[in-house]
C-alpha cells in the first residue's frame, strides 16, 4: 500500500481568461501528523506551525470547494497535483472530488516554449529566466501566484499567436501528442529532429524508432514521422530572436535565437551579459550570505566538533590497532601509532584552515553589501573575457582581471573592488598584465558562439541559485534573518546533541581503551603524553 502525501498547504487562484479575478485561496491543513525534517527544510513548515494555523482537512476542503465552484483545475504538472495528490487524499477523506481538470501549465510550457530556452521546465528555473517577480518558492501560494505571473507574462503571447484564445483550445494543445523538437537521448541527442530532412542517418534513426518493439518508443518515432511528412522540403527558416520582459531589471529576459542579423544578436549579447551580471550578483550576495551562517555556527560550535572528531580518530585507530594486533602482532601494531598521529596532526591543520576561512568570511552591512554588489555588476559589464572570446591574447588579460574581481567580490573586499573599478588600467599595468583593448569585430559566427556560451552560463547559474535556495544552509541563513537569537539557538541544540554524540565516543573509547590494555598488558599507546588532544 502506497504511504499517503499529505497536503499540508492548499492555494489556489480564480481566473478569467488570463487574468486572476478576485483575491487568492490560502489554507494550511493540520493532520495531526509529524513532518519529516527534509520536507520542512523545502516548505519551511513544521507541526508545531500546522498545529498552530492549520485548519481541519475536511473545513479547507470544504472552503476550497466553495471557492474554486465549477471552474476547471490549471495545475503545473497537473497530473501530479490532481492524481497523485489531491484525488487519493480526497479518497481516502471520504470526499467527492473538487471541480474538474482543466490543462496543464507545465505541458502548455512545454509546448510553447520548445526548445526551451531555460534549459528545462522548472518553475522557478522559468520564474528566474524570464525574470518575473520573486514569490514564495516551494510554497502553494508563491508557485499559483508564479505560474499565474507565467501565463500572464510568458505563455499568453506565445499561446495567442497560435490561436489558442479559448481554454478549450488551450485543453486541446495540451492534451494532443507531442514531444521536443530535439532529440532527448540516444546518438542524436540534442539535434533538432527537423535535420532529418537532409541526414539521411538521422531520418534512418527515426524510421528505426518508429519500428520499435517497444510501443512508447514506436509511438514517438511515428510522430516525428508524420511532423516531417508535414513539413516542406526545404527546412522552414528559422524565426527571428525572441525576448520577453516582465519589465522587472534593466535588460529583457531572453528566450532563443534562430539566424538572427548581426545587430541584434550584438543586442541580445549585451542583454545576456547584463542579465548574467544580474545573475551573478544575486547569487554571489546571497551566497556569501549563508557563507557567514556557516562560518558564525562554526566559530561557535568549534571545540564542539575537534573534540569529537578526535575521539573518532582515536576510535578509528584503537580498532585499527586491535585488529592489527590480533592477526599480526605488536611489532606491526604499532606501525599504526605513527599513522594516527599524522592523521591528527591533519585533521589539526584543517581545522586551522576553516577557522581562518570563516574569518574572512565577515558579514557587511546592508550599504556595503549594495556598493559590492554595484560595483561587481559594473566591473562584469565591462571586462567580462567573453568579451574577447575571438582573441586568447586580449581574453588572457581579461580572466586575470575578472579574476581578481571574484576574488574581491568573495573576499568582501570593498577597496579592492574600488582600486579595480576606477582604474582598471592602472591595475592591470600594476600587475604587469598589459592593457585593455575595447574593438568588438567578430564575426557573426563567433557572435552567436559567444552568445550560446553566454546563455549556457546563464542556465548554470540558475540551477546554482535554485540549488542553494534549497539548501539546509540557505534555510539556515533565512531563519537568522528574520530572527537576530536564531543562530544562538541552534547552537546551542547542536551543541547538546553533539555532546551526547561524544559522551557515547568517549564510552566507546573507553572500552577500546582497556581492551588494548588487558591485551597487551601496557597503557594504551593512544595516549601517550605526546597526544596534545
Amino acid at each position: 500500500i502506497k504511504a499517503p502525501i499529505y497536503v499540508v498547504e492548499l492555494a489556489a487562484q480564480r481566473m478569467r481568461g488570463w487574468e486572476p479575478e478576485g483575491e487568492p485561496f490560502q489554507r494550511m491543513l493540520n493532520h495531526g501528523i509529524e513532518i519529516p525534517p527534509e520536507a520542512s527544510r523545502v516548505n519551511g513548515y513544521t507541526r508545531e506551525i500546522l498545529e498552530r494555523d492549520g485548519e481541519a482537512p475536511h473545513a479547507v476542503y470544504a472552503a476550497f470547494a466553495d471557492y474554486a465552484g465549477d471552474r476547471p483545475l490549471v495545475a503545473y504538472n497537473l497530473s501530479y497535483d490532481l492524481d497523485s495528490v489531491l484525488l487519493p487524499e480526497w479518497a481516502r477523506l471520504g470526499l467527492d472530488a473538487i471541480s474538474r481538470p482543466g490543462f496543464c501549465a507545465l505541458r502548455l510550457a512545454q509546448r510553447l516554449l520548445d526548445p526551451v530556452p531555460a534549459g528545462n521546465h522548472k518553475l522557478q528555473t522559468l520564474r528566474q529566466f524570464y525574470r518575473l517577480p520573486a514569490r514564495g518558492a516551494h510554497t502553494a501560494l508563491g508557485d499559483v501566484e508564479t505560474v499565474v505571473d507565467l501565463l500572464q507574462n510568458v505563455l499568453r503571447p506565445l499561446a495567442e499567436a497560435r490561436g489558442l484564445n479559448t481554454r478549450e483550445a488551450l485543453t486541446t494543445f495540451t492534451q494532443a501528442p507531442w514531444y521536443p523538437s530535439r532529440i532527448a537521448f540516444g546518438k542524436h541527442k540534442g539535434r533538432a529532429f527537423r535535420e532529418a530532412l537532409t541526414d539521411p542517418d538521422l531520418q534512418a534513426w527515426l524510421q528505426w524508432l518508429a519500428s520499435s518493439s517497444n510501443s512508447r518508443s514506436a509511438q514517438m518515432g511515428r510522430w516525428y514521422l508524420e511532423q516531417l511528412a508535414a513539413l516542406d522540403e526545404e527546412p522552414e527558416h528559422e524565426p527571428p530572436i525572441i525576448a520577453i520582459s516582465s519589465g522587472q531589471g534593466t535588460g529583457p529576459a531572453l528566450a532563443h535565437y534562430r539566424n538572427p542579423e548581426r545587430e541584434r544578436l550584438q543586442q541580445v549579447i549585451a542583454a545576456a551579459r547584463e542579465r548574467l551580471a544580474d545573475l551573478t550578483a544575486e547569487y554571489t550576495q546571497e551566497h556569501q550570505a549563508v557563507e557567514v551562517v556557516r562560518a558564525s555556527l562554526f566559530e561557535r560550535l568549534r571545540t564542539h566538533y575537534e573534540r569529537r572528531d578526535h575521539l573518532r580518530l582515536k576510535i578509528e585507530y584503537r580498532r585499527r590497532y586491535l585488529d592489527t594486533l590480533l592477526t599480526e602482532g605488536e611489532e606491526e601494531a604499532e606501525t599504526v601509532r605513527p599513522e594516527y598521529e599524522q592523521a591528527r596532526d591533519e585533521t589539526e591543520r584543517e581545522y586551522e584552515e576553516a577557522a581562518a576561512e570563516a574569518a574572512e568570511n565577515k558579514d557587511l552591512s546592508d550599504e556595503e553589501r549594495q556598493e559590492l554588489k554595484t560595483l561587481w555588476r559594473k566591473l562584469v559589464r565591462l571586462y567580462h573575457p567573453d568579451r574577447f572570446a575571438h582573441d586568447p591574447e586580449q581574453q588572457d588579460t581579461y580572466e586575470r582581471l575578472m579574476q581578481s574581481v571574484n576574488q574581491a567580490r568573495d573576499q568582501g573586499d570593498i577597496e579592492r573592488m574600488r582600486e579595480i573599478a576606477n582604474d582598471p588600467t592602472g591595475f592591470l599595468q600594476r600587475q604587469g598584465w598589459g592593457s585593455l583593448d575595447f574593438s568588438d569585430e567578430a564575426e557573426l559566427a563567433k557572435l552567436r558562439q559567444l552568445y550560446d556560451s553566454l546563455q549556457a552560463r546563464i542556465l548554470s547559474l540558475l540551477e546554482e541559485l535554485s540549488d542553494l535556495r534549497e539548501s539546509h544552509d540557505y534555510e539556515l541563513y533565512r531563519l537568522s534573518t528574520e530572527r537576530p537569537d536564531f543562530l544562538d539557538e541552534i547552537a546551542l541544540q547542536m551543541s547538546d546533541e553533539i555532546e551526547a554524540e561524544i559522551a557515547d565516543l568517549e564510552t566507546e573509547a573507553k572500552a577500546l581503551a582497556e581492551e588494548i590494555e588487558q591485551l597487551t598488558g601496557a597503557p594504551d599507546p593512544f595516549d601517550r603524553a605526546t597526544d596534545r588532544a
